[in-house]
Parts: structure tokens; C-alpha cells; sequence
């Protein structure tokens, strides 16, 4: 009997699916419920929060598993099947990383960081790029550090040096860095295609997509690499073989890279 195939989307939302301005994907929508109607599974694979991933479900009156916070908890994969668990954390907690943090960062370079949710509310909202109430979703942080870095380039590598020796990565989102544990989309997607093939025989074949450097290690781990134009990333930085590139920005970028990758596996 022959095995059948289940494709599992992994995508980015801002600046991948989601109109990196408005934050919305109503030219796309149609196709995209299409998908999901097809038995198509797309998982949000996001630095956004548990809670603006929760709200971008209820918005749109979805019921997506979703990955938050770059790979750091992964949600919702008993919808995909009933005996996988509902939450998983792969990342200790905001206050365990700021010691880290705290302990390893010299004075000089600590004086080059800004913590991004200490700051006045409306230079959050210049920073985010979104409106009040939806910012507040964005600051419901379990597992990662928002931060602006105000210093050179060699300073900001040896930031990242140091934050990388000590157990943490920099995670690059479309407007802030982000201090986090040694996670990475990359990891959480691996973790929840392990979960699945507990419970499921299908042949699971991955699609990811992205637009931006916190994209290309789930870009790499996945068996169909989609990158969505962005004029502010230098696409020649990912270099994976048969990458499909759209010509366009999202969303309409998202559903041409889709077509092209389910083409690829029909094909």
C-alpha cells in the first residue's frame, strides 16, 4: 500500500505571509483556506508571542499549531492529532536568559543595548510598527529579550560572541534582535515533525518559508526552501540548493513560492 503524503507548511508570518505594513494577508486569504481545507498542514513558525499567535488564530478563526517566539514554544499539536501534547517549551525563561545575560556582558556593551519593553510606550509602538492594542500581544514574552544594539559592528560581534558562548543566541526578527536561549525555528520544526511521526505513518514532506536571516535554518532543514522577496535581505545569504524565490513581497510573494513547491511535489 502505498504511503501517503502529508506536506506541513512551516512559515514566517511578517514579511512571509503576512504584508509587512498592514500585517494582513486578504489578497492570499482564499488560497490560503484552500490549503488548510486540502488536509495541508501550515504551522506559524514565528518570533511573535504565544499571545499574538493566539490572536492571529482567533482573527482569522483558524485553529493552527503555531511555533512562537523563534522556536522557543511550540502550541497546539494535539489539533494535529490527539496524543501530542498541547504545549512544549524548548527554551528556559526571559528571567533565567537576562542572567545569563546580566552575568556575561561587560559594563561597556551593556551600555550599547536597549531593552526594548523598558522603554515608553510609544517608542514601542515606533519600534514594533503596531497599533496599541496589538503591542501589548507582542510584549507577552515568556522566553526571548527585545533589544535595539546602539553600538559599532565589531562591538555588536562581539556581543553576539559572547551571548553565543555562553548558551544564548541573537535571533534577528524584521525590526528588533532578540536574546534567546539555544533555540532556533530550525530546532522547534525538527521537534514537532519528530512528535508527528510518533503518532502518524504518513510521509511527511516540509515546506518552509521565510524572508529574513531568523529563516534560513528552518529554510535549510526543510525539504522544500521557500524565500519571499524582501528588499531589505540580501537573498544571495541563503545558499540552498533549488530555492524558490518569489518575484514578489508578501502575500502575494507566499501563495507563488506555495504553488511552486506543491508543484515540485506532484510533479
Amino acid at each position: 500500500m502505498k504511503q501517503k503524503k502529508q506536506i506541513i507548511i512551516f512559515t514566517d508570518l511578517d514579511g512571509s505571509l503576512l504584508n509587512k505594513d498592514t500585517f494582513k494577508f486578504d489578497e492570499i486569504e482564499d488560497y490560503f483556506r484552500e490549503l488548510v481545507s486540502q488536509g495541508i498542514k501550515i504551522i506559524p513558525n514565528s518570533s511573535k508571542t504565544k499571545a499574538e499567535l493566539s490572536d492571529f488564530n482567533k482573527q482569522y478563526n483558524l485553529n493552527l499549531s503555531f511555533v512562537a517566539e523563534n522556536g522557543s514554544s511550540i502550541h497546539g499539536l494535539n489539533l494535529i492529532h490527539k496524543n501530542l501534547p498541547e504545549k512544549i517549551s524548548l527554551s528556559r525563561s526571559s528571567d533565567q536568559i537576562y542572567k545569563v545575560y546580566n552575568e556575561n556582558i561587560p559594563s561597556g556593551l551593556k551600555q550599547k543595548i536597549t531593552f526594548v519593553l523598558k522603554l515608553k510606550s510609544k517608542e514601542q509602538k515606533e519600534i514594533f510598527g503596531l497599533p496599541l492594542d496589538k503591542m501589548m500581544l507582542a510584549k507577552k514574552r515568556y522566553h526571548s529579550i527585545p533589544i535595539q544594539f546602539n553600538g559599532t559592528e565589531s562591538e555588536k560581534n562581539e556581543f553576539i560572541n559572547i551571548m553565543t558562548d555562553s548558551g544564548l543566541t541573537i535571533q534577528y526578527g524584521g525590526r528588533i534582535m532578540n536574546i534567546c536561549d539555544n533555540t532556533n525555528k530550525s530546532k522547534a520544526m525538527l521537534k514537532t515533525i519528530e512528535l508527528i511521526k510518533e503518532e502518524m505513518d504518513d510521509e511527511i514532506i516540509t515546506i518552509g518559508v521565510g524572508d529574513n536571516h531568523n529563516d534560513i535554518e528552518m529554510l535549510n532543514k526543510s525539504d522544500y526552501a521557500c524565500l519571499v522577496k524582501n528588499d531589505n535581505f540580501n537573498s544571495s545569504l541563503v545558499n540552498i540548493e533549488n530555492l524558490i524565490k518569489s518575484s514578489e513581497p508578501s502575500p502575494l510573494g507566499w501563495a507563488d513560492v506555495i504553488k511552486t513547491a506543491i508543484q515540485k511535489i506532484e510533479t
